[in-house]
Formats: C-alpha cells, sequence, structure tokens
C-alpha cells in the first residue's frame, strides 16, 4: 500500500509539474514570438537601410526642417507599388524618426498625390510643390526590382529644390516567405 501511496504521489507530482511547466512556458511563447519578429530578416534590412541614410546624412540637414517620405515603387511600373514598397516606406520612415529626423506623415494630409491602394506616390515634378507646401527640406524616395529569388531595393534622400542625392542605399531581399506574400498583394 505504501508502495502505491509512493506511486500516486509520484504520478501526482510529475502532473503538477507538467501542469505548471505548461503555464511558465506560455510566457516564454510569447517573447520568442516577440523575439523572432523583432530580428525579422525584412524589419532588419529596412532598418539598416535607414540607419545607412541616417549616416550618410549626418551633418547634411537642419534639425527644425522635415523629410517627406514616399512610397517605394516597382521600377518597371513607377506609378505601382505593393505591399511590400509601402511596408518599407513605413519602416525606414520610422526608423528615421527614431534618429531623431522629422519625417513627416503624409496620410495625414490631403494635397499628396494618393492612388487608390498604392499609398504616397509623388510623381517628379510634383515632388518640389509638395516639399515646398510642407517646408520639407529632403524626400526619401525608392524603387524595388524582382527577379525570380530576389528583391533589389533603392533608397535616396533628394533634395527637391535641386534634385540632388544627399544620402543613397541599395540592399537585397530574398524573395521567400512573407516578401514573396507581399509582392503578390498588390
Amino acid at each position: 500500500m505504501a508502495r502505491s501511496a509512493t506511486l500516486a504521489t509520484a504520478i501526482a507530482t510529475a502532473f503538477a509539474t507538467m501542469l505548471l511547466a505548461g503555464c511558465a512556458g506560455a510566457p516564454a511563447k510569447e517573447e520568442a514570438n516577440y523575439a523572432t519578429l523583432s530580428s525579422n530578416q525584412f524589419v532588419n534590412a529596412n532598418y539598416k537601410a535607414a540607419d545607412a541614410l541616417l549616416a550618410q546624412l549626418n551633418g547634411k540637414l537642419a534639425a527644425d526642417k522635415p523629410l517627406i517620405m514616399a512610397t517605394i515603387v516597382n521600377i518597371d511600373a513607377l506609378d505601382q507599388t505593393s505591399t511590400l514598397g509601402r511596408l518599407i516606406s513605413e519602416q525606414v520612415s520610422t526608423r528615421m524618426a527614431q534618429g531623431s529626423l522629422k519625417m513627416l506623415e503624409m496620410k495625414l494630409r490631403t494635397s499628396v498625390y494618393l492612388k487608390r491602394n498604392q499609398g504616397e506616390l509623388m510623381l517628379t515634378r510634383e515632388i518640389g510643390d509638395v516639399a515646398q507646401t510642407h517646408n520639407a527640406q529632403a524626400v526619401v524616395v525608392g524603387s524595388y526590382a524582382e527577379t525570380s529569388d530576389m528583391v533589389f531595393i533603392n533608397v535616396k534622400v533628394v533634395q527637391p529644390q535641386t534634385n540632388f542625392v544627399l544620402a543613397g542605399h541599395d540592399y537585397v531581399l530574398a524573395k521567400e516567405g512573407i516578401v514573396r506574400s507581399m509582392l503578390l498583394q498588390r
């Protein structure tokens, strides 16, 4: 009988341990998901691109004037973009704001050319006008090109009054999983 009680106690202890381990594992899984997202190659590549632009712009811009972020467009159709282009624009703009630049949020403006389902697309002839209207000292523009297994991305900071490129960065993303799905959602 003592042996049965010991076995029952051992089973109950093991069961309780598994339940507690399951409960303790839930936050770890949540933390792992956050870690996975924050280490995502897509986010990291876009933040590194913005960091490269920030490094090149060091000392070239006035601290009190904003920049405008245009939507990253398809290089083969400059009036088109995708979820990929829009999200790159959002992440580059966010990172540049984190780097202490004044980024003007164009989605809150009504005087910018907005193509339905495309984002804040700015035609070359309009960039100077929009920048002047909003007292922007520079515009961040860019494009992407697709191959069967890669996406090549170019981002530049352009001075709208002169069309001089103040900073630029090129990078490549593997066209798999998340990246591929964002290109399909045009």
